[in-house]
């Protein structure tokens, strides 16, 4: 539900403001910019280490920051005061806001037809004790990744009924008696038209070890983000890199 709206200021040309999925990576009521002379950053929201941030701001009626995303005093106050670190933003260039998936647990966990060997996955929490989790669900590599702060501390082989056709990004929204709540994201390129169904692939079921399951529900809170991908994660499958959260180095 949407529960309010604001007038922006975004980047100016040669410093544009990236599109895409985002995490709340740092929040800090008073703020100077370390890139441009200390200025003042007011209800600062960093979004990337690299300089990106939601804070208040002057708003020209025109692109004109260095690439952040400056909004009125009183609504980044107001916005300040709603959100959490980890929490996903979305920044795009279309019109269309996101869609909810039908599915109420995407991550549905059902007794596989295929055997998984018992040692097959990977728990390590202690690598990382805080920050945002981000989920990365390969269809080349039928592998579930977790990662915190950017550093891998859970990995499980799946097994997906039919075939991951696209590249797709998911927020959870929601975690109540009925499961978990994921609302589906737009990337970057991508328009939505209307109540368009959503794919076969889109409703495909996942299937993980139970016991994987068990410790992964502990880390599914508001604001986790899930990327399926037809991409490999390993090392040189492809030629290229996959970002799924950008953390300090």
């Amino acid at each position: 539900m949407l529960i309010g709206i604001s007038t922006v200021s975004t980047g100016k040309v040669g410093h544009e403001t990236p599109t895409g999925v985002f995490t709340v990576l740092q929040k800090q009521v008073h703020h100077k910019s370390n890139l441009y002379d200390s200025a003042p950053m007011p209800y600062m929201q960093r979004l990337t280490w690299s300089g990106v941030a939601m804070h208040a701001g002057n708003l020209p009626g025109f692109p004109a920051s260095h690439g952040c995303v400056r909004m009125p005093m009183a609504f980044a106050k107001l916005l300040y005061a709603t959100t959490a670190l980890g929490m996903t933003v979305v920044i795009t260039k279309l019109d269309e806001v996101p869609r909810v998936a039908p599915t109420p647990d995407l991550l549905q966990s059902e007794a596989s037809t295929d055997k998984l060997e018992d040692g097959a996955w990977i728990w390590q929490p202690e690598k990382s004790s805080s920050g945002p989790v981000s989920l990365i669900l390969s269809g080349a590599d039928r592998r579930l990744v977790v990662l915190r702060n950017g550093i891998l501390i859970g990995s499980s082989p799946v097994t997906i009924a039919g075939e991951i056709q696209e590249t797709a990004a998911y927020s959870l929204t929601q975690v109540d008696a009925k499961g978990f709540h994921w609302m589906q994201l737009p990337l970057p390129g991508e328009s939505w038209v209307g109540s368009k169904e959503l794919s076969d692939s889109e409703r495909r079921s996942v299937h993980i070890p139970d016991a994987f399951r068990a410790v992964l529900d502990e880390e599914l809170t508001p604001g986790v983000t899930l990327v399926v991908t037809t991409d490999s994660l390993r090392t040189g499958a492809t030629g290229r890199s996959l970002t799924v959260l950008e953390a300090q180095p």
